[in-house]
């Protein structure tokens, strides 16, 4: 069957399965909204983790929660306000269907390591830098410039500020690169004898947000890709070319690097797929309408986008305009990098984390509940709800109907009941009709059902404690019968 809908399954190794469980990693909730969350182990081996909500900046460390706010930083906004111009953002912001002159956006941070210490960089604010003193919150970065877009650590181990001041005009550059000397994370200063630099990358509109990739570092605009490679020569440490194409990024989150190669997607709702060595691909995508038709307008710096290693799978989450007020993430869509199979869910994740060097990818939701990923079977403690829908099914062209007798299940791994559901029409363009459900227990090898029309889809979905299943071979008893 030809699989069109579906809801908390995954696609792996040519079969559907419901998606793992989640639990709570801590019982207290976060302050703000997480936008980002970053995983790191001490030199001890300890297991670390940091949130950058949009009023907070705090840290995980030996099952305790700890506030390391900087001093006297403001909250940022929780929501995006502007580029769609007549009714959002502020009053008198955009002309009537223009897009607003300035970009108001939601607090998003950048978190990087610098060895076992983090560096910290809300956006449009300074670096900070915490050094493992859960007593003691970040404090600013000596020498940083004071308005950066993103921050990361280079394998050089330079701190790299991507938009930002200019070093000697103190000017806010959109397209401006800087960075610290080698091994000197305070040492911003450009001399003839030092690693510390600046680029000015050429082209319009602005940083968006940059990976290390490696030895190398990849920046994107809104509307194009530089790759960034270390020379490591004082007069030109590091250079940085544009690669062809208006492959630009959504938000500062929308891109990982996963299985040697990144991922993103581009403002227009475009995803694609780069390697060294390569020029960015197209990746298609199955789901990208529904994808662009109900992302929230003004929050596309909300989307995240991460990887789950053990399914090989990139996953997007996003803030779906049917969802609530539509301004939060509560969906995501995902694609299986082997087979190219994209699935859809609905879950609220303002942040998540691929697994390492936490044992199990980490997501939170915007309510500030923080949840290990693909652990058991339920929805911390709840029903973990899911569904998968074939197209329609017929026989031939010549109009004969079918009838189904009975089912033969096969699930792989079956845990809590399976209800499925037959539709059927006659014609293409008649609305369906759903036949009596059954419900198919684990273990369970046959049972009686009725069914019949010229065209039929099935419906496989759960909701229990615990659920799962894998979708193996199930055998259906189908006649056919006259013509319509």
């Amino acid at each position: 069957a030809a699989w069109v809908a579906g809801k908390n399954v995954r696609f792996w190794k040519g079969r559907w399965q419901t998606v793992g469980g989640w639990e709570r990693i801590f019982a207290e909730a976060l302050t703000g909204v997480c936008r980002t969350v970053l995983p790191w182990t001490d030199n001890l081996g300890a297991l670390m983790g940091a949130f950058g909500t949009h009023s907070a900046l705090q840290v995980y460390r030996g099952g305790e929660l700890f506030d390391i706010t900087p001093v006297g930083l403001a909250a940022g906004a929780e929501h995006g306000t502007g580029t769609t111009g007549y009714s959002t953002g502020a009053y008198g912001v955009g002309g009537y269907s223009e897009p607003s002159a300035s970009d108001y956006f939601a607090r998003t941070w950048a978190l990087d390591t610098y060895g076992e210490s983090l560096m910290a960089n809300p956006r449009g604010e300074t670096i900070y830098w915490w050094q493992n003193d859960t007593g003691t919150p970040a404090e600013p970065l000596t020498g940083a410039p004071d308005e950066v877009t993103y921050m990361l650590v280079t394998e050089s181990r330079q701190v790299m500020a991507i938009g930002c001041n200019e070093e000697v005009s103190g000017t806010f550059n959109p397209l401006c690169i800087r960075f610290s000397d080698i091994e000197n994370p305070e040492d911003w200063t450009t001399t003839p004898s030092n690693n510390a630099g600046e680029v000015i990358l050429k082209g319009g509109g602005r940083l968006v947000a940059g990976r290390r990739f490696g030895e190398y570092v990849l920046a994107w605009t809104d509307s194009g890709f530089y790759v960034g490679t270390f020379i490591g020569d004082p007069s030109q440490t590091w250079r940085f070319d544009p690669v062809p194409g208006k492959c630009g990024l959504m938000g500062p989150n929308a891109v990982v690097i996963f299985g040697g190669a990144a991922y993103w997607v581009a403002p227009d709702g475009q995803f694609y797929v780069w390697a060294p060595g390569s020029a960015p691909a197209i990746l298609p995508c199955t789901v990208r309408k529904d994808f662009t038709d109900n992302l929230a307008a003004s929050q596309f710096d909300k989307v995240v986008a991460s990887s789950c290693a053990t399914f090989s799978e990139v996953r997007f989450d996003y803030p779906d305009a049917r969802d609530g007020d539509g301004l939060e993430n509560s969906r995501y869509i995902a694609v299986c990098t082997l087979d190219g199979a994209w699935t859809k869910g609905e879950m609220a994740r303002s942040a998540y984390v691929d697994a390492g060097p936490s044992v199990s990818p980490i997501g939170v939701a915007p309510s500030g509940e923080v949840y290990w990923h693909e652990r058991g079977a339920t929805a911390d403690g709840e029903p973990l709800a899911w569904y998968v829908e074939s197209g329609d099914q017929y026989v031939d062209d010549d109009r004969r109907v079918m009838r189904v007798n009975d089912v033969e299940p096969d699930f792989e791994g079956q845990l809590g009941p399976v209800r499925m559901t037959i539709s059927t029409r006659d014609f293409p363009q008649e609305p369906r009709v759903a036949w009596d459900p059954v419900t198919l227990a684990p273990g369970e090898t046959f049972q009686d059902l009725r069914a019949e029309g010229r065209f039929m889809s099935v419906r496989f979905e759960g909701s229990s404690v615990p659920s799962f299943a894998r979708c193996g071979r199930p055998s259906f008893d189908v006649i056919t019968t006259g013509a319509r």
